[in-house]
């Protein structure tokens, strides 16, 4: 969260998720930690370096039968946003939890964002 608004990416089209935004991140690898995944992913979806700070959200979802743990973290940017170059995604906003009730989310995100909400109203 920068200044009361959150960063999220708009997925490219053909994805198993569809053309919806998300919050940055994504799956760890076999060995990795949250955090490493977190940066990881950061670095190649994004070309962001970061520093991952607190745990804010932990939840779980189905994606058919397989059942995830979804964990959210705030993060610290240190590569300014304007040096983000994407990869997966056709486009990134900053937007405000009002703003974010009117995009569309896959089911795993809106957790996140479902909570956000909940816990800043």
């Amino acid at each position: 969260m920068r200044d009361g608004r959150y960063l999220v990416t708009l997925r490219k089209p053909g994805t198993s998720i569809g053309v919806k935004w998300e919050f940055p991140g994504g799956k760890a690898e076999a060995g990795e930690t949250p955090d490493e995944a977190l940066t990881r992913e950061f670095q190649e979806e994004l070309s962001l370096t970061i520093n991952v700070r607190e745990e804010i959200f932990e939840g779980h979802f189905f994606n058919g039968e397989k059942k995830y743990k979804l964990k959210a973290f705030s993060v610290e940017l240190i590569t300014p946003l304007d040096e983000m170059k994407l990869t997966e995604h056709s486009e990134y906003r900053l937007v405000s939890l009002d703003e974010m009730k009117e995009l569309p989310f896959p089911s795993s995100d809106s957790l996140i964002r479902d909570y956000l909400i909940q816990k800043n109203s």
